[in-house]
């Protein structure tokens, strides 16, 4: 048993470099000219992940500001969570077709549907009427909520996918650290107009910014190549051929690219030969794909109810509880909150290759669920005795609870979940786990300010029984999947038979394949 897990231990410390074939470039990819333009454009699509980062922010800022409040008749309860979860709904209901626009259309053309319909809904969301106020602004959100999970579901494919093997992941995980970025431009933005706006202008501006991203990002679209393994999956494979060439190669057809080429191909054809018509069902044909769909749903659970959904849109509310109640406080906190998350989520991306996915996932689940505790039972005694050092104590926790979170939470949201799926379900896959993340933010979204008003701090015991149950799955379920490359990772759910070209698995691979299965 000792020398199974030291195998699996040396598997996981190996550099995918030394597991490559000859001819790949080992210079870092900032002093090679084409991966060098490849990553320079990454931002661009980094721009997907910060619409609904933006929009939960901005609700946050929104609540403060006493036009915004006036004009929308001071919702609370269940009117408020309506507003906040009106684009879950408008998630909810595209998500059926994403993996369709994502197989068919492409991973560049679905992220330009995406951005369009965000930059619609943003517009419509800015304009509602004093008459009926709630109308055009659940429009706009529902709407807003439709491209948003469209575009959400089609940029990390096509991140993953262009990637080269060895920065894949982090690459991927920076993607949904830029959530926090979105956050950051929407807290600012409602503080700036609070201070020195009057009048409805105050929230109708920062409401309409929310067009700017997706507007950048539909922008620059042309400029990033389409996904080579969605070329090769529609037959296009001498255009996948010349973008691998291009940018893994630096513009050299290398052994290493012919082998990346090879090994794509091969994994490909032998999935949709395994699949054949199978479609949804496909998720849960085999073993693997349970387990698969399995930490799919839960990672998505995870990210959105470990109690961070409470500050995420409802931060008024929750520093209400502690005596916090001037609205400028409030905004200059939600700010100085986003940065704080982005900064730590940002840092943790390139520890995903040096410390693992599991590693990273138990930290922040550990880490959660002392902060959340220590937050609950500073709130408990707040409200007992208006002690207002329990009340910074509150606010300290906020700080750490979110710094915790910012080890897995967003950033492994979207990635580990891409990474574990193979090319032929990826799509399908990526819809569940986006099906999970909108019910979960649904339910915080309109259950939380219901909560809040019922039980205050006592509703905060529901999310310390979550992270406890959450801390336990992480341990027992979750698979490190550090080292192999995008195809291969197949192997460490379906074992040495996966259907991945044989020749890229060597059998000391599945011996420590095989090791792990042991240990776990």
């Amino acid at each position: 048993m000792e020398d199974d897990k030291k195998d699996v231990e040396v598997l996981h410390r190996e550099d995918v470099l030394a597991r490559l074939p000859h001819g790949v470039d080992e210079r870092p990819w900032y002093k090679q000219p084409e991966l060098r333009k490849l990553y320079m454009l990454m931002p661009f699509l980094f721009l997907g992940s910060t619409t609904l980062g933006y929009d939960g922010s901005l609700l946050n800022g929104l609540q403060t500001m006493p036009a915004w409040q006036s004009f929308f008749r001071h919702p609370t309860g269940s009117h408020l969570g309506l507003l906040g979860a009106f684009p879950g709904f408008g998630g909810l209901a595209v998500l059926i077709f994403t993996p369709y626009v994502a197989d068919y259309c492409g991973r560049r053309l679905g992220t330009t549907i995406g951005c369009s319909l965000v930059i619609l809904g943003a517009a419509i969301q800015a304009c509602p009427q004093r008459s009926d106020p709630d109308a055009m602004f659940l429009a706009g959100r529902f709407i807003m909520g439709m491209g948003s999970n469209i575009s959400n579901a089609t940029c990390p494919l096509l991140i993953t996918e262009v990637s080269h093997p060895r920065h894949r992941c982090r690459v991927t995980t920076i993607y949904n650290t830029i959530w926090y970025l979105g956050a950051i431009l929407a807290a600012w933005t409602t503080f700036g107009t609070l201070n020195h706006i009057v009048g409805d202008l105050s929230w109708r501006l920062p409401v309409g910014l929310q067009c700017a991203m997706p507007g950048i990002q539909l922008l620059s679209l042309w400029m990033i190549p389409e996904s080579p393994r969605w070329l090769i999956a529609t037959g296009k494979h001498s255009q996948a051929k010349k973008i691998l060439t291009k940018y893994h190669g630096n513009g050299t057809e290398t052994d290493f690219v012919n082998w990346e080429f090879s090994e794509i191909s091969q994994t490909i054809e032998m999935e949709e030969a395994a699949a054949a018509s199978s479609g949804w069902y496909e998720l849960v044909r085999t073993p693997g794909n349970r387990k698969r769909c399995l930490l799919i749903i839960l990672t998505a659970i995870f990210s959105q109810c470990s109690g961070n959904g409470l500050v995420s849109y409802y931060l008024a509310s929750v520093l209400n509880t502690i005596g916090i109640t001037n609205s400028s406080d409030q905004a200059a906190i939600n700010g100085g909150l986003t940065i704080w998350c982005w900064l730590v989520s940002l840092g943790c991306a390139f520890l995903v290759d040096r410390v693992g996915r599991r590693v990273l996932f138990l930290t922040a689940g550990v880490g959660m669920l002392i902060a959340f505790s220590i937050w609950t039972a500073c709130s408990a005694v707040y409200a007992k005795t208006g002690d207002s050092s329990a009340g910074s104590a509150v606010l300290a926790m906020i700080f750490l609870f979110y710094g915790a979170a910012g080890f897995a939470w967003p950033g492994l949201t979207v990635s580990y979940t891409v990474e574990i799926l193979p090319f032929k379900i990826r799509a399908k896959g990526l819809t569940l786990c986006f099906v999970g993340t909108s019910l979960a933010g649904i339910f915080n979204q309109y259950v939380n300010p219901i909560g809040l008003e019922a039980l205050a701090w006592k509703f905060y015991i529901v999310y310390i029984v979550v992270l406890v149950l959450e801390c336990l799955a992480i341990y027992f379920l979750f698979v490190e999947t550090r080292g192999p490359t995008l195809e291969e990772i197949a192997v460490l759910f379906d074992g040495p038979d996966a259907h991945v070209a044989g020749t890229t698995v060597p059998m000391e691979r599945k011996r420590s394949v095989e090791a792990s299965e042991k240990v776990a």
